[in-house]
């Protein structure tokens, strides 16, 4: 686990709804499949209809997660540009293309992104926490990596993920009882999290840090993905 996605495939407060077209059908089924984990059908799902309405940019919103999940970056960054270039005002798609320019190793576009997708939405504690996850894989500006951290736990204290970042942040800033406790909130709140009580394991001499958490690419799609 690294970040929370970008939403949920599907909003689970939202009731019974008439669909206005096959795009919203196709959308609806899409995001059923991809919260049923069964990423490529939705893949297969969606991509009909956005050649036949490639206006529906929450159909390429859905198709720049969807690519993630199946860690097609390049695929992803392309569908998330599609979406920006119908409302570049909306933080998500900007926050996506943030995520895949990380995995693919272009770090400074994946800062530039993330705060981007701050300035549209400032409120927003998912676009902090992209902030933070950006600088941390661009091994730079850690320190303003952990005040994102700290702003997405303002904006929504009661989110464990949060806690887990600032940790993560605390860690490279070599502030090892600081993060120590960050995990720890982060695991009152969710104790069941698997990465989270891995990464306070590895703090606390109890465990052996993975290879792969000392490169610059961040897996997205943990918890919730």
């Amino acid at each position: 686990m690294t970040e929370r996605p970008v939403a949920s495939p599907a909003d689970p407060m939202a009731g019974p709804r008439a669909f206005n077209g096959p795009t919203e059908v196709a959308i609806a089924q899409a995001a059923t499949l991809f919260e049923q984990l069964d990423v490529e059908r939705a893949v297969a799902t969606l991509e009909p209809a956005l050649r036949a309405d490639p206006g529906a940019i929450e159909g390429w919103i859905l198709l720049a997660r969807l690519r993630l999940a199946l860690d097609e970056a390049q695929n992803a960054l392309e569908a998330a540009d599609h979406a920006i270039r119908i409302d570049a005002g909306d933080p998500r798609p900007l926050a996506l293309s943030s995520r895949a320019l990380t995995v693919l190793g272009r770090h400074e576009d994946a800062v530039t992104m993330a705060y981007r997708a701050v300035i549209a939405d400032p409120r927003n504690a998912l676009w902090h926490d992209r902030v933070a996850w950006a600088l941390l894989a661009a091994d730079r500006q850690i320190a303003d990596a952990e005040q994102a951290a700290r702003t997405a736990i303002g904006f929504d204290p009661t989110e464990a993920h949060y806690y887990y970042t600032h940790g993560v942040t605390l860690e490279a800033l070599g502030h090892t009882d600081q993060a120590r406790q960050a995990l720890l909130t982060s695991l009152r709140m969710e104790p069941e999290n698997p990465v989270a009580q891995h990464h306070l394991a590895v703090l606390n001499g109890e465990a052996t840090r993975p290879a792969e958490t000392k490169k610059r690419g961040w897996r997205l799609f943990g918890r919730k993905g």
